[in-house]
């Protein structure tokens, strides 16, 4: 059984978890009744639109989304029936998929980009001082590669 948090510990876990869902609540809000999109979608096209021919396969686009295949599965069969996104063969093997970004999904993106710029500034980025960035950029990098 792991130990018990010290009271020091359980500040900066409280603090953390706390204000990340309070954050992403946030950020989710803003950008759905902005855009109609959830931050889901926006993660998908913001990773679709930086791929090589703006197509990733399934299982890569899971991998970068953290989702499990049937959540990304779920995600992208959500956003082919609003036209964000096509599914099509992969043209090296013919048994994988490929999630593709429409031209709809890239202009639905960056109509979204600059709206949810906003939310990020206001409520994250311009709330920190350039060494607390850097801080909380080492410190979730870690976490992240963990």
């Amino acid at each position: 059984m792991a130990d018990p948090l010290t009271e020091d510990e359980q500040r900066a876990w409280r603090s953390f978890i706390e204000s990340s869902w309070a954050l992403h609540t946030v950020l989710e809000d803003d950008l759905r009744a902005q855009t109609g999109l959830s931050m889901n979608d926006y993660h998908v096209l913001v990773h679709l639109s930086e791929a090589p021919g703006r197509r990733l396969r399934m299982g890569e686009l899971a991998a970068a989304l953290w989702f499990s295949p049937s959540r990304v599965t779920y995600q992208i069969n959500s956003m082919v029936k609003r036209g964000l996104v096509v599914k099509q063969p992969c043209p090296e093997d013919g048994r994988g998929q490929e999630a593709v970004l429409t031209d709809a999904g890239l202009t639905a993106l960056e109509a979204a980009a600059p709206l949810h710029l906003v939310t990020v500034r206001d409520r994250f980025i311009d709330r920190l001082d350039p060494d607390e960035l850097e801080i909380v950029h080492r410190v979730f990098e870690k976490v992240r590669k963990a």
